[in-house]
């Protein structure tokens, strides 16, 4: 660990190490995937009751956990490792740092899936992927003296303490429910802030290739209330899921983030559909939070119904639409999504589709998860097959 959270950085030396080791989006990206596409049909296995799926937690929990704090975090800290070096100028983690990171991540993963492990144990390992991850993030923007880029910080160290909760509760055989309310609260936050930032980007670079007039609507104040509603409902959701107030909150939150989407006029980005998923993705987590609030005030879905529309839609979509663009460009290859790029994308919304709406739509929860969770499953599995040799390959331009 000492490794991992050493300093004098400043000055980059050459690279000469393995290409999957090059850059944090990589491992991590190729591994988020990987386990996304694993881990979810076993859960459903759990859920028809097949046996042989015994692991550490009973299996919604173990469900739980390992989609909100093994998978998102690394998608989290695969974004977060390439993005960072843009905001403070300084050199990637990378080689012997990033493999030290990655590990853990993955000892992670292995210990929560084995069920003789001691629970104590299991729970060390497993927090200290996200604290470390947490000290790296800070140690980045400290060395740079990049201060404006510290809520991140603040936001992946909330991640990290959510984490730890869950352990101790869920070893202290008492109610886990908070610390994964608390992680989505937190990735509402990142999605509605990293959206903000990349999305308007990404669509004004397009018009400009396009030789288009129009412009997405520049930062304002109206993006600021929109990401602060977000804020408010997301902690008030944490310590009261059930009142009313909370579902108001969120349904005024969609609300303001559906007008902000629309400030940045995506469905002119159709050509390009590396582009319009992300703005697809934007729209699930509007789609997330007036669900998510109509399920508390009794109205529409049920609220687990609801919330996978942030787990499933805004989350699988946003994630893939991030990784694809991310793996393309730091690659050397054009960024433009060809037809099996396309393919991961229909995937991952069909599959959020029926996760959220096939219940409702007469489906029982068997077909319903089975049908969401191979379509779902299946894009992460087709990016693996597809993007994994490009993360384990240099670069094009090298």
């Amino acid at each position: 660990m000492a490794v991992l959270m050493r300093h004098g950085l400043d000055q980059e030396a050459p690279y000469d190490g393995p290409a999957f080791f090059s850059m944090g989006f990589r491992p991590f990206f190729l591994s988020a995937a990987l386990f996304a596409g694993m881990a979810v049909p076993l859960w459903v296995l759990m859920f028809s009751g097949v046996k042989g799926g015994t692991v550490l937690y009973p299996p919604r929990l173990w469900h739980i956990h390992e989609m909100v704090f093994g998978f998102l975090p690394a998608v989290m800290m695969g974004f977060l490792l390439t993005a960072i070096p843009n905001w403070t100028d300084r050199p990637p983690i990378r080689g012997l740092e990033l493999i030290g990171l990655w590990s853990l991540w993955l000892a992670g993963r292995l210990v929560i899936a084995m069920p003789w492990v001691d629970a104590s144990l299991a729970a060390m390992v497993d927090g200290a992927f996200l604290v470390v991850a947490a000290g790296l993030v800070w140690r980045e923007i400290a060395a740079a003296k990049s201060w404006r880029h510290a809520p991140m910080g603040v936001l992946i160290s909330l991640y990290a303490l959510a984490n730890i909760a869950f352990h101790l509760l869920t070893v202290g055989e008492r109610s886990a429910d908070v610390p994964p309310r608390m992680a989505l609260a937190v990735i509402l936050v990142l999605l509605t802030v990293i959206g903000g930032r990349i999305i308007p980007n990404f669509t004004e670079e397009f018009f400009e290739l396009r030789g288009r007039s129009q412009r997405p609507a520049p930062f304002s104040r109206y993006d600021g209330l929109a990401i602060l509603l977000v804020v408010i409902s997301g902690m008030v959701w944490v310590g009261w899921p059930f009142e009313n107030v909370t579902g108001w909150l969120f349904v005024l939150a969609g609300i303001v983030n559906g007008g902000r989407l629309a400030r940045w006029k995506g469905w002119l980005t159709w050509p390009e559909p590396l582009v319009l998923v992300l703005h697809v993705g934007y729209g699930w987590v509007v789609a997330a939070l007036v669900l998510m609030g109509g399920s508390l005030l009794g109205i529409g879905l049920p609220p687990a119904d609801a919330l996978h529309a942030l787990t499933a839609g805004a989350v699988g979509v946003m994630t893939l639409g991030v990784m694809t663009r991310a793996s393309l460009g730091h690659t050397g290859r054009p960024r433009h999504a060809g037809p099996l790029t396309v393919g991961i994308y229909l995937m991952a919304f069909l599959g959020a589709l029926i996760r959220v709406f096939g219940p409702a739509a007469g489906l029982t929860s068997h077909l319903a998860m089975g049908l969401a969770a191979a379509s779902w499953s299946g894009a992460y599995l087709l990016f693996v097959l597809y993007y994994g040799p490009f993360l384990l390959r240099p670069s094009l331009d090298e």
